[in-house]
């Protein structure tokens, strides 16, 4: 959480308190649509107003799923996008994986720079391809990933590197190979996530 909270100390990001803070970024564009689509899905209990996040975790969630369809032929699934403060409160009187709302260790959520992804119902031969996936961009600090046992899902906070790192990788002509999976760096089938 210390982490994750100094890229959105780094970013000067605000940690969004309330609704009419959460519309007026949306309106200014700086969060963005999740968007379903054949390689994504949104948990259909997520409130609409909560389907948002940063251009750069949108791209992360989009590489992600795109590339997990097609090693799978089946969705990832959003359970999780930005919250603010008000939601992060009433999520911590019933959730007691929850981070607080404020301080040191506050959500990241709050910031729209993390999603969770869904791990319930995933093979162990998906989990692991998703820890695999995952692991070059933590090492490379793209992303900080931590599987939540309790809520079986994966809570990513997506650093707004991560679109450098994308863009690099299409101009060195890897076109879709963004696949962090691919690497030599990915391929210790002995490696999870913290």
């Amino acid at each position: 959480m210390v982490i994750q909270n100094e890229e959105v100390d780094r970013l000067q990001l605000p940690r969004i308190q309330n609704e009419e803070q959460l519309e007026e970024l949306v309106v200014d564009g700086e969060l963005v649509p999740i968007v379903p689509n054949q390689a994504l899905r949104i948990e259909p209990q997520l409130d609409p107003h909560r389907r948002y996040c940063r251009p750069w975790a949108r791209d992360f969630v989009n590489d992600l799923s795109a590339d997990f369809y097609q090693q799978f032929h089946e969705q990832i699934q959003v359970n999780s996008a930005v919250r603010t403060a008000e939601v992060q409160k009433k999520l911590r009187r019933h959730n007691r994986n929850a981070a607080p709302e404020s301080g040191e260790l506050a959500s990241s959520h709050l910031a729209g720079i993390s999603v969770d992804l869904q791990r319930f119902g995933m093979t162990r031969e998906q989990v692991q391809w998703v820890e695999q996936y995952m692991l070059p961009l933590k090492e490379q600090g793209l992303i900080e990933p931590e599987e939540e046992r309790g809520n079986r899902c994966f809570h990513v906070m997506v650093s707004s590197r991560y679109d450098d790192w994308r863009n690099s990788q299409s101009a060195a002509g890897s076109a879709r190979s963004t696949d962090p999976a691919n690497t030599t760096a990915a391929n210790s089938s002995d490696s999870t996530l913290p």
